[in-house]
């Protein structure tokens, strides 16, 4: 009797996980289940032992079929339910079932620091012909936990964030693989230091170029959160997982407009979940992972001890995957296409055992596979691509450009460099002989002939760049806001007694600053590029490369078509060449007028190629943010994607010797202020702008706290350490230069 026990009460659990994954108990006579189940439970002692295990046995069958039923028609918001089941498997369960020994480190449970992010040192171990054969790895991941509060649902604050890049690099320098494990919402968004985006931009900016195979496997991947962990060399996604910009609830929010405290209406989660395009197919459909493991029928579950066979093959796979392709012999790259060619049985034991140490050689490689693998993430998802003919003669340019600068500036500039330096030593060696040789007589001379005016010695002065001290104002360009005959209120009135400002006043001598607080009005991002950078020295490039709609989100071609009318431009990134004060740079601006600035594959591929512009050319690299919102919601993880590949490409103009400067205005949130913004060592803001990862709203809803006015800006955002300065707009393009002529290393042109 006890086992028909257990097996009722399997059945209820089976019911109830139904019941949540539907959201209903209406929908396949589960209603009707729930019955039979309550009268056999109430009756249990009433029937014969026979009979009973009759009536359980009809009812295991009919929840069996259901269940298939349920599969066969998941929608994207049932996989959400999925994922975020308490009976779903967690990373302490993939630890105790995959890896044959760990240690977590940074302390356990509640008594780690940051308990929703969860670092293990373990033992991975393969049979291979009777022999055991054991590799160490780095297990890093989020953990949802099974209720624990103190877990925060895998929802990490910023120093989780922290912790996991700490393991990497002792990942690194032990030269072991990492695996990442992807079970989180979205990153916990408060901005105590070290700052939830600053954070997830820092291990951005590292995993780029950790000397290390990287595997990483997403369950529940929910945005920069997901990215924290997600650059990889490898990346898969459980059949059942979801990984998307943002949450359905945070898409429905958004699109409908929900006030907040309003109740979202279902229907609309359910319709945001499939515009999103957020499930393992969707995303293999798109590039943005590699392969999906699949899972047990409705998702794998904490008891599903097949399934952990299974992960266990496939990220042993992964990772003899990523080394392979790093290796040289031929034996190696066989088994590599032997492996390629063996996607069914992928669970079976290997024939051989792959090392996972890699030598010098080999870790240039890697890194070179992985740049490769997210510059060509997304790159077929904007407007403006090339004909085969215009593609070769751009390849061919490029590799002109690139043997004419490599010459300039690698082999001239260095030559030149050298004779001036044997020059400058041997001048240096001569000038001391005949320095020795004529002092006694020049100092007798001096002494002699010296006048009393003379006795005094003027102190060396010490040569500086020279520097103007007012902003150049160009006549050619006023802003329209200066037209209208009207005075306008400081918002700082109350506090400093601001007197009411004339508008043309206000917007043309003034440029927009109140001269009593110095607050800063917004003003649009012509103004800039007319008063920041020399006269006629713009010429933009990459403009016909636009954004599109890559996921058939429906309404979003006639948005797209709104700001493409009202700005006249393709994306909401302007890349150019441009001067100021004589310094070649290369400049990208996202601005607010087209799609408030968001982030989408077409804004993503221009910041790359501005990355890779700059890089050739030797020229320091500006990114001015006008207004930034974000990652663009409606392109899906093709957006999110953007934060490692821009990252990746700024790793490797800064690795280059370049000089990266960013420069925040007005409002600038989320994805790319934690990815390719907030990496750079050179950050600052306009004053009276507003920097941070989530807005006020996300932060409540998220934290149950509410946030002070003044939370996000820039003042704050330098006493937390995240940007390095505060620049008045009357004095950018004067700071601009001075930063142009002290910062950044010596493989810059003009240097």
């Amino acid at each position: 009797m006890d086992d028909l026990r257990k097996r009722l009460h399997k059945t209820e659990e089976q019911l109830n996980y139904l019941i949540r994954v539907k959201d209903s108990s209406t929908w396949g006579n589960l209603s009707g289940f729930q019955e039979k189940y309550s009268h056999l439970k109430d009756s249990f002692y009433d029937y014969e032992e026979e009979k009973l295990a009759e009536k359980i046995h009809e009812l295991e069958e009919a929840l069996s079929f259901i269940e298939e039923r349920c599969e066969e028609t998941l929608s994207p918001m049932e996989r959400v339910r999925i994922v975020r089941s308490p009976e779903r498997f967690t990373l302490k369960d993939i630890l105790e079932n995959i890896y044959e020994d760990f240690t977590e480190l940074s302390g356990e449970e509640d008594a780690s620091i940051d308990p929703s992010m969860v670092t293990a040192k373990a033992q991975i171990v393969r049979r291979v012909k009777n022999k055991i054969y054991s590799q160490a790895v780095m297990v890093i991941g989020q953990e949802k936990g099974h209720g624990e509060e103190y877990r925060n649902g895998g929802s990490c604050k910023p120093w989780g964030n922290e912790k996991a890049l700490r393991y990497m690099r002792v990942a690194e320098t032990e030269g072991i693989p990492i695996h990442f494990y992807i079970f989180t919402p979205g990153s916990f968004p408060i901005e105590d230091y070290p700052g939830a985006g600053q954070q997830i931009a820092r291990n951005l900016y590292a995993l780029t170029k950790l000397r290390v195979p990287i595997i990483s496997v997403i369950s529940e991947g929910g945005s920069g959160g997901a990215e924290a962990i997600g650059l990889s060399d490898f990346r898969l996604m459980f059949s059942h997982g979801y990984y998307s910009v943002i949450s359905p609830e945070g898409a429905a929010a958004i699109e409908g407009k929900i006030r907040e405290g309003e109740k979202l209406p279902p229907e609309l989660v359910d319709a945001c979940a499939d515009r999103l395009k957020i499930t393992a197919e969707d995303n293999l459909r798109f590039g943005t992972i590699d392969r999906i493991i699949q899972e047990p029928t409705l998702g794998a579950k904490r008891d599903d001890f097949i399934f952990f066979k299974q992960l266990r093959s496939e990220i042993i796979r992964a990772t003899d995957e990523v080394v392979l392709k790093t290796k040289s012999l031929r034996a190696f790259r066989a088994y590599d296409v032997k492996l390629k060619k063996a996607e069914e049985s992928a669970s079976e034991e290997l024939e051989i055992n792959v090392s996972w140490d890699l030598n010098a050689d080999e870790i240039k490689r890697l890194l070179s596979h992985r740049s490769k693998k997210y510059r060509n993430m997304a790159a077929n998802y904007f407007g403006g691509q090339p004909t085969p003919s215009e593609a070769i003669y751009r390849k061919t340019r490029n590799v002109l450009f690139r043997l004419y600068y490599a010459f300039r500036y690698d082999l001239l500039r260095q030559q030149q460099k050298q004779v001036e330096k044997v020059i400058k030593d041997v001048s240096g060696e001569g000038s001391v002989l005949l320095k020795r040789v004529t002092t006694p007589f020049t100092t007798a001379y001096n002494f002699i002939s010296r006048k009393p005016e003379e006795a005094k010695k003027n102190r060396p002065t010490i040569e500086r760049p020279s520097v103007p001290e007012e902003m150049d104002i160009w006549d050619t360009y006023t802003s329209p806001l200066a037209n209208e005959d009207r005075t306008i209120s400081c918002p700082n009135a109350s506090k400093h007694s601001c007197k009411d400002l004339w508008v043309p006043d206000l917007y043309g001598e003034f440029c927009g600053v109140c001269e009593n607080c110095g607050y800063h009005f917004p003003l649009e991002y012509e103004w800039y590029l007319k008063h920041l950078f020399d006269p006629d020295s713009i010429k933009v490039f990459n403009n016909e490369i636009s954004s599109l709609n890559p996921l058939d989100y429906p309404g979003y071609q006639e948005r797209l078509e709104l700001a493409r009318v009202k700005t006249g431009r393709g994306s909401a990134n302007i890349t150019f060449y441009a001067k100021v004060m004589d310094v070649d740079i290369v400049t990208t601006m996202l601005y607010s007028d087209f799609r408030n600035g968001t982030v989408g594959a077409a804004e993503g591929e221009k910041f790359v190629r501005a990355c890779e512009k700059a890089r050739l050319k030797r020229r320091p690299l500006l990114a001015y943010v006008h207004t930034t919102g974000g990652i663009r919601i409606h392109e899906g993880t093709l957006g999110v994607i953007q934060m490692p590949k821009c990252t990746m490409a700024v790793r490797e103009y800064i690795d280059s010797g370049g000089l990266y400067i960013v420069v925040y205005d007005n409002n600038s949130y989320a994805g790319p202020v934690a990815s390719f913004l907030g990496c750079s060592p050179y950050q600052f803001a306009i004053r009276s702008s507003r920097v941070g990862f989530a807005g006020s709203r996300v932060i409540r809803e998220t934290t149950g706290e509410d946030v002070p006015p003044d939370y996000h800006n820039c003042r704050n955002a330098l006493r937390r350490g995240h940007i390095q300065g505060i620049w008045d707009r009357r004095d950018f393009r004067k700071n601009l230069y001075k930063a142009l002529l002290t910062m950044g290393g010596r493989n810059l042109y003009y240097r």
